[in-house]
């Protein structure tokens, strides 16, 4: 009887343990996804660490694969990429969603604009998962923004893998 109550624990306990969203300090995510937007679409990465139980930071590249011509022109390589540094309140065990899952409201600060973003990851074992972000400017650096200058500075959605590592 003892030897079934531990294995009944185990089996319940250790896949939850295993597959955490986020772990609080010390936790590092690799995200690799579908960037979409309007008139493009492309690759995003990003990597968070974590620095608090409900706080990380990490850093965010983009690079737009297929754009739309503006103008009888085509977007060059500069029109194409984004940086962005961003810090994340990784609220996934405040709303009770159990430790698979992760929702993360922060602001990043990137080449084109100020912004803030809202994403959702879900992990099904110990290093894979899946996730979504929407992300929109808060403030432009430029006052008007024209053609190519709406790349990577609209709002725009991700979905891809999750890692950890």
């Amino acid at each position: 009887m003892k030897k079934a109550t531990l294995l009944f624990f185990l089996m319940i306990c250790v896949p939850s343990v295993m597959a955490q969203a986020y772990r609080g300090e010390g936790d590092r995510k690799l995200h690799v996804g579908l960037n979409m937007q309007n008139r493009a679409t492309g690759i995003t990465s990003t990597v968070d660490f974590g620095i608090g139980e409900n706080m990380s930071y990490g850093f965010n590249a983009t690079y737009l694969l297929n754009t739309s011509e503006i103008g009888g022109e085509s977007a060059a390589f500069g029109d194409k990429i984004d940086f962005k540094v961003r810090f994340n309140a990784n609220i996934g065990n405040v709303l009770n969603l159990g430790s698979k899952m992760d929702v993360y409201p922060g602001l990043n600060l990137g080449t084109r604009n100020f912004g803030a973003h809202l994403g959702f990851r879900h992990f099904f074992s110990n290093g894979f998962g899946v996730f979504a972000e929407g992300v929109a400017p808060l403030a432009r650096f430029k006052n008007q923004v024209r053609g190519f200058d709406h790349f990577n500075n609209q709002v725009t959605l991700s979905v891809g893998a999750a890692f950890n590592f």
